[in-house]
């Protein structure tokens, strides 16, 4: 990796990988050595639902969807070719892609090829930022993609979900002798919950503030302090699935491996293909970047949390989802290295 790439990371976003392995490990050692812990966290229930977990997950989604700027959606229908193309990458190629690969390579453990179409279907609107500035993109265009993809996420995610999982696997014949049956009632309640709260909350949280302190003491005060409940709100997700999967996760550490060749196939076909399809339609750098960036990524804090609502934490489905930023982070660098090779060439 880049000492110049990493160097424009903040310390927790440049160490977010390790972050994420040091609570798997802390959840493993966990189940070995505290199992009380695990019986605790199972008291505060409501039906089948964690209450710590549920806040946990909403609270992870707060941040980035109060850093959107849904004020600037317009800057995206500036170029409607563009616009057109990332709409095509986003909400048809790309779960396809993710699909295919799932079906492909995992389609003898129904359990993880499930959770890596969930986060398929789920179009990142966080880290995509992040990326797309330190490889130069379009700022605007970036920002524009990502809150364009935010309001689709809420429209679609649930119908996206009954069609290639309950309707596409069924019709294939890979439920995998799972009992695959999610209605679109069910995943729009769980999308609802996990993304409609803290998209409303966020939405709300940003007007408000931006009106009453203006938008340098958002950016520069108000964001800072939240933030962090992201990463925070993760690694508590992290460390109670681990926990009750310690035991057997120590146990498979292939299927880790084969969580993860889907992950990294998708990043680079889905970043190469979409830039250079950007360059086809006569995309600069910038913009063919920040298109490139928003195809690629994915929002794994969603289907985390929609994979731990369904099918629940200790289930093979959440698993896959949490391997995802696990592989994101260091594939991401090395896509950002790569481009800021070809903005050489440009």
């Amino acid at each position: 990796m880049s000492a110049t790439v990493l160097n424009k990371l903040s310390f927790i976003d440049r160490f977010l990988t390790l972050w994420i392995f040091i609570a798997m490990l802390a959840g493993i050692a966990i189940a070995y050595y505290y199992p009380p812990f695990t019986s605790w966290i199972s008291q505060f229930q409501a039906g089948t639902t964690s209450i710590p977990i549920a806040i946990g997950l909403i609270l992870m989604m707060y941040p980035p969807l109060t850093k959107v700027k849904y004020e600037e959606m317009g800057n995206t229908f500036q170029n409607k070719k563009l616009l057109a193309l990332s709409l095509l990458q986003n909400w048809l190629i790309g779960p396809l892609v993710m699909f295919a690969l799932a079906v492909l390579l995992l389609r003898n453990y129904p359990g993880y090829m499930i959770g890596v179409i969930l986060v398929g279907l789920a179009r990142c609107i966080a880290m995509v930022i992040v990326w797309n500035d330190i490889a130069d993109g379009d700022r605007e265009l970036g920002v524009g993609l990502v809150a364009f993809n935010a309001v689709f996420q809420v429209l679609f995610y649930a119908l996206y979900i009954y069609i290639f999982i309950t309707v596409l696997l069924n019709a294939l014949g890979l439920s995998g002798g799972l009992d695959i049956d999610i209605s679109v009632l069910e995943s729009a309640k769980t999308v609802m919950i996990y993304l409609g709260i803290p998209f409303l909350a966020g939405l709300i949280t940003r007007f408000a503030v931006i009106g009453a302190k203006g938008r340098n003491w958002f950016d520069t005060v108000f964001m800072p302090k939240i933030s962090p409940l992201t990463l925070i709100a993760l690694l508590f997700t992290i460390v109670v699935m681990f926990s009750m999967k310690g035991k057997y996760i120590v146990e498979i550490p292939m299927d880790v491996v084969k969580i993860a060749i889907p992950y990294v196939i998708y990043f680079f076909v889905m970043w190469f293909a979409t830039f250079y399809a950007s360059k086809k339609l006569g995309a600069n750098y910038e913009q063919s970047v920040a298109v490139s960036f928003s195809a690629a990524s994915n929002d794994f804090e969603l289907a985390i949390a929609v994979a731990i609502a369904i099918f629940g934490i200790d289930s093979n489905q959440a698993f896959a989802t949490v391997i995802g930023p696990l592989i994101e982070v260091p594939v991401m660098v090395c896509l950002v290295n790569i481009a800021l090779k070809l903005k050489e060439k440009f």
